[in-house]
């Protein structure tokens, strides 16, 4: 039987809610080209995409994303199957959305996302990366590096932190979530996945307290691709 989980303790919180701050970059929303919704366990990417469609900031979005262990259950069909459905019935014309429902990873979306903008005959030069709020930065350091030569604005549901819990349900998920992406922030862009970003100290003090307490589920193996 796997171990149980850690409790969520008051210095775990306020850690937390330090990854949750440094994780958020907090662009101005303007119109773009084109939008990308990043696959994952959180529905709030394709409700924020379709509240974003319906205030005119993009005219077509690509939903990325196929199954983890994390959203195997959640989202049997695949990340933007789900996605687009949910879209639709927000709304969003089905003639606005395409699906791309192979990648497991950002860099893939990335990559894959693009390819088929391309097959569908869109060339943008401005994106709208939505993601979950605290997959920002390492989102937008993926893309900046795979796809450099485009002007990305980053968007997430504008949740704070108790928020996106409460509409999540798992504590522990989001912390382990939120201390992997940092380890990724940090390493990845010695293995050419990202471009590099500043962490400040108190930051990286806070996300070895939460490895410490036992929010470590996420993190990649130093010698993993």
């Amino acid at each position: 039987m796997p171990s149980p989980r850690p409790p969520v303790s008051p210095q775990d919180r306020r850690d937390a809610g330090l990854l949750w701050r440094y994780h958020q970059l907090g662009h101005e929303l303007r119109r773009c080209d084109v939008a990308i919704g990043l696959g994952s366990h959180d529905l709030g990417v394709a409700t924020y995409a379709a509240e974003l469609y319906h205030r005119g900031l993009f005219p077509v979005i690509v939903f990325s994303g196929g199954t983890s262990p994390t959203t195997r259950d959640r989202f049997p069909e695949g990340e933007a199957a789900r996605y687009r459905t949910h879209a639709i019935g927000l709304g969003m014309p089905d003639s606005a959305i395409i699906v791309e429902p192979t990648a497991t990873n950002t860099g893939a979306n990335i990559t894959r996302s693009r390819s088929v903008l391309q097959a569908a005959g869109h060339d943008p030069s401005s994106i709208l990366l939505i993601s979950k709020p605290y997959a920002q930065r390492r989102s937008y350091a993926t893309i900046r590096k795979l796809w450099p030569e485009v002007d990305v604005v980053c968007a997430s549901m504008p949740l704070g932190y108790d928020e996106y819990v409460a509409s999540i349900g798992d504590e522990n998920l989001v912390i382990d979530m939120m201390a992997g992406d940092l380890q990724r922030i940090i390493e990845y862009p010695a293995r050419g996945f990202t471009v590099q970003q500043k962490v400040p100290p108190d930051v990286l003090d806070a996300c070895r307290r939460l490895h410490s307490a036992g929010f470590d589920s996420r993190q990649v193996a130093l010698d993993d691709s």
